[in-house]
């Protein structure tokens, strides 16, 4: 009798055992659903931020690094300075340009003064001449009534005729004249112009070459951490060349890669819970901001193509920009590249 009601006692509590295992499971498979058909989640999902690489606009030797690796900077600090003598030297010749210019400019503004100078005169000696015209005008006539009088001899009327005659052609000269000179005052005045636009190029000339002395100094685009910097002191860098980077600090966000199937079910300003990897027992809390245009894949080196080969049917991944909140105090701990877990609220 002893021995049955242990094997009875045995029989009884197996059956228990299973049905509350059943029924933690049942409960935990309800839980579960309730969560996910109110949540979105996905551990596809990183830090993001905005990285601003630096690059050189002039070629130049390295003279000054004031920054060391990882340093915290300000916008507008100055992280690198570049050999400017160069450069420097081609102001100075811009500068001797634009004098001589000026001078050129000067010279011409000169003859047009003595060009217009030149007009009063020619104007002067038509007058002149117009005069002189009419006084041999008048002892030509008095010596020709003379000379029809027999008072005078051939000779004498012929110095008279001659006189009017060379007094006449003098006036024509004197005419001639007056076209030519306005003529060289409207070509100095020409000149003028000309020299006066090698004026505003050589302007231009100096802004360029202060422009280029400008690069030679090379500052922080904005506030953030410098990082892969690949210049050392006295390295000849080129135009175009990348210095280094800087992560921008203020503009911490995570990049989240949600199933097209999840999407449907997330909106704008919906509600975001972020768990970082490198600090499990930490919690940030954000918000939706959008949505990428396109998928992922879209945007790799080698978009899939189904249009040939065989179609496999892979569910693809959009991704969503979620923002945090700026008084999370991990936010200055946190790195772009770090994994995280998202949890979206979905209703």
């Amino acid at each position: 009798m002893n021995e049955t009601k242990p094997k009875k006692g045995r029989k009884i509590i197996f059956p228990i055992i299973l049905g509350l295992v059943l029924v933690g499971a049942l409960i935990f498979t309800a839980k579960e659903y309730i969560y996910y058909q109110n949540h979105a989640v996905t551990d596809d999902a990183q830090v993001d931020a905005d990285i601003s690489p630096v690059v050189a606009r002039v070629n130049g030797y390295v003279k000054e690094i004031r920054f060391q690796d990882n340093q915290y900077v300000k916008e507008g600090d100055t992280l690198a300075i570049l050999d400017d003598r160069d450069y420097k030297i081609k102001l100075q010749q811009t500068e001797a340009a634009l004098y001589s210019a000026k001078q050129t400019v000067n010279v011409s503004q000169s003859n047009v003064t003595e060009a217009k100078t030149g007009i009063t005169t020619a104007e002067a000696n038509v007058e002149a001449a117009k005069v002189q015209v009419w006084k041999t005008t008048q002892d030509f006539e008095r010596y020709q009534n003379l000379y029809n009088d027999q008072a005078i001899t051939k000779a004498q009327f012929d110095d008279a005729k001659a006189a009017k005659d060379a007094a006449e052609a003098q006036l024509v000269v004197a005419q001639s004249q007056v076209p030519v000179q306005t003529k060289k005052v409207s070509s100095d005045q020409t000149q003028v112009g000309a020299t006066a636009s090698n004026i505003a190029s050589r302007l231009a000339d100096i802004d360029y070459a202060k422009l280029q002395i400008s690069y030679t100094v090379i500052v922080a685009p904005s506030s953030g951490i410098v990082s892969k910097r690949s210049i050392q002191l006295g390295q000849l860098v080129q135009a175009g060349q990348v210095l280094f980077s800087v992560v921008h600090s203020n503009d911490i966000y995570i990049t989240a890669n949600f199933k097209e199937t999840q999407v449907g079910d997330l909106r704008l300003n919906d509600r975001v819970d972020v768990e970082v990897d490198a600090f499990p027992d930490s919690a940030i809390h954000g918000i939706v901001q959008s949505f990428s245009g396109a998928t992922g894949a879209k945007f790799s080196l080698l978009p899939p193509d189904n249009a040939t080969g065989n179609f496999v049917k892979v569910v693809q991944r959009i991704p969503v920009k979620i923002i945090l909140q700026a008084d999370s105090a991990l936010l200055q701990s946190l790195r772009p590249g770090m994994s995280v877990k998202v949890v979206v609220h979905t209703k």
